[in-house]
């Protein structure tokens, strides 16, 4: 089975493991940003530039209109996970959470419900720093999905 890792590259802090991972497997990556940075050069690693300063969407665009069933993203964008999602996508976060089709719907209506509150003036706080964990999280969490797409 062929699959394709979809990175959404902008501000992703697990580059490094999606190379790590994709190397061992022999998937292909394209990582997409709206701006240039340099990446190893490797056969199976393409960067996709997409510069469109009217659409602060055009890279989340490029990957929803490149992703098919049994891709896998990695982003922490919630709406560009339920997008991924409906196309048949598994959808990973740079923390190892997996959104699901079971699990996206609350997800989008949390951001929703915070967004809301953070406009409205509440304080509604972030996520924590990032750190080893998260990134060990990513990496076990990564293996086990592409395990279950390449099993089918």
């Amino acid at each position: 089975m062929t699959y394709t890792i979809y990175v959404d590259a902008d501000s992703c802090p697990v580059k490094d493991e999606v190379y790590k991972v994709a190397r061992r497997r022999d998937a292909p990556v394209v990582l997409v940003s709206n701006r240039w940075f340099r990446i190893p050069v490797w056969p199976w690693l393409t960067l996709d530039v997409v510069r469109d300063q009217e659409n602060l969407d055009a890279a989340d665009d490029r990957i929803v209109e490149r992703i098919g069933a049994d891709d896998v993203a990695v982003t922490e964008d919630i709406l560009l996970a339920q997008r991924c999602i409906e196309k048949g996508a598994r959808v990973l976060t740079p923390r190892g959470h997996e959104y699901t089709p079971a699990n996206i719907g609350e997800a989008v209506a949390t951001r929703e419900l915070l967004a809301g509150l953070r406009e409205s003036g509440h304080e509604v706080g972030g996520p924590s720093a990032f750190d080893k964990r998260d990134r060990s999280r990513f990496l076990r969490e990564l293996e086990e999905v592409l395990r279950r797409v390449e099993r089918g």
